[in-house]
């Protein structure tokens, strides 16, 4: 598991360069540069250029660069990856390319061809990508996965719950297969960006299930998920007790510790050191 964080996953219309420049000064732990849905067919190519320039000539910081390109099954996925390819060719920063609706592995293969020098994110949004998500995050190029679920809710025909019962299975078959092979994996949007009470619930239901952040649509919704997917202090500083009651039971020549009457054993330190190495990967993108 990744300590850099992914608690908030921003994202941006590539066609709007007043929003693009905001976005330098947001507190997201990575941008999702959108050419695809957030962009109007008349305005795709113009987005891409503007994009590619962007991402060549600005300074975004420490946030992870993602930019969604279309679907190879339109008529601007092809050129969305050559000029992201280019892009980084002339020396911008692009840390992963998106694909949407991906159903299986070969939908990254062709796209892995096209842009080399980029690592690939998936987007989990169709009911064969939740069959097939173990092969999805299996992919040697693949790094990460979003969760889809407005489009995996069309496809489902479900109708909308607080508790997400509908998403449950995709959401967790998702989990799974990122976990198993080590992938980055973020939770979907939640569409009504002033409703901070049910953007909270659901940040927290996604951080007990395990996701590393959440996707968003508004710079409103930020402040939330960076709270809800970061360590508490609580959590830091039982990570730390536990370190040490391990340390020094090790070092009395016993292999478990006892810490507020638990039981503390190896499976307990690896979680404990991930979770002070997220609080120090969050204090750095602060700095």
């Amino acid at each position: 598991m990744t300590a850099r964080p992914y608690r908030s996953v921003l994202y941006i219309p590539g066609s709007k360069e007043r929003a693009l420049e905001k976005a330098m000064g947001l507190a997201a732990d990575a941008i999702i540069f959108d050419l695809e849905d957030a962009v109007a067919p008349d305005e795709k190519p113009a987005a891409r250029d503007l994009l590619a320039r962007v991402l060549r000539d600005w300074d975004f910081g420490r946030r992870a660069r993602i930019v969604r390109i279309n679907g190879l099954d339109t008529e601007w996925g092809a050129a969305d990856a050559h000029a992201m390819d280019g892009a980084i060719a002339a020396g911008a920063r692009i840390d992963a390319i998106l694909i949407p609706k991906v159903n299986g592995p070969d939908d990254l293969d062709r796209v892995a061809g096209l842009v080399p020098g980029a690592d690939l994110w998936a987007m989990m949004e169709t009911a064969a990508g939740m069959l097939n998500a173990g092969a999805i995050a299996a992919h040697p190029r693949l790094r990460g996965m979003v969760m889809g679920t407005n489009d995996l809710a069309k496809e489902l025909n479900s109708r909308f719950r607080p508790d997400r019962l509908a998403m449950q299975a995709g959401l967790g078959l998702c989990l799974l297969a990122a976990r198993a092979h080590g992938r980055v994996i973020v939770d979907g949007v939640y569409n009504a960006f002033k409703d901070e009470d049910g953007l909270r619930a659901e940040c927290e239901q996604g951080r007990d299930m395990g996701f590393d952040g959440k996707t968003l649509i508004h710079p409103a919704q930020l402040d939330i998920a960076n709270a809800a997917f970061a360590p508490s202090e609580a959590e830091i500083d039982l990570a730390r007790r536990q370190i040490a009651a391990f340390e020094a039971a090790k070092a009395a020549g016993q292999g478990v510790a006892v810490v507020d009457g638990k039981i503390v054993e190896n499976l307990h330190i690896v979680t404990a050191l991930a979770t002070l190495a997220k609080a120090d990967a969050i204090a750095a993108l602060a700095e």
